[in-house]
């Protein structure tokens, strides 16, 4: 005898093993669709406004929380990342004098006020020339970061965006900035890429 001959004997005299059987008949078609039937309008439209209403506004509201945190989940998809959690971080970790910008745009509305039409022009000027110098120092920070982040992941791998996100993210005030600051001024910030 084969071993494929004993193999088709062996099996052949096990009994065959049943399937468990079915503990009630299998429901219609209508019986099914019954089951699934509910109406199209609720019954009181106004709770059910009221009910949709307070589901919206925990979503939001975790969706803000989230947002604050950095929670890469509630970030935009451009704002996600090693990299740009680095970015945040780096920028929230130092001194900017982009941060000084919009406290000084009030002190030029009010110098503006002014009757003496010379305070208003050099009003003006002075805050053309700190814009100038807000923007070079973000571009700066933005060199510096992309440079760290190239020596990790390579400069071919450095994210779109860096440049815009610095000189956005620097010259908000600390208070303003969305996601809110993760890190204490003053911390070392290095990128590990994760």
């Amino acid at each position: 005898m084969s071993k494929h001959e004993s193999k088709s004997a062996e099996t052949a005299s096990l009994p065959a093993k049943s399937p468990a059987k079915k503990q009630n008949p299998t429901p219609t078609r209508r019986e099914r669709e019954a089951q699934n039937l509910r109406p199209l309008v609720p019954e009181d439209r106004k709770q059910a406004k009221r009910e949709m209403q307070a589901k919206v506004r925990i979503e939001q509201a975790k969706a803000r929380e989230g947002l604050a945190k950095g929670d890469d989940r509630y970030l935009r998809p451009t704002e996600r990342g090693p990299q740009k959690r680095f970015m945040r971080n780096y920028i929230d970790a130092r001194y900017s004098i982009g941060e000084l910008l919009l406290p000084m745009m009030f002190l030029v509305i009010f110098a503006t006020f002014i009757p003496s039409q010379s305070v208003g022009i050099w009003a003006m000027s002075f805050i053309w020339a700190f814009l100038a110098v807000c923007v070079l120092e973000a571009v700066m920070i933005a060199n510096i970061i992309k440079r760290r982040i190239a020596a990790v992941v390579g400069k071919d791998k450095v994210e779109k965006g860096i440049m815009i996100g610095t000189i956005a993210r620097s010259l908000q005030l600390r208070v303003m900035r969305m996601p809110k600051s993760q890190v204490k001024r003053g911390a070392k910030i290095e990128f590990t890429g994760k």
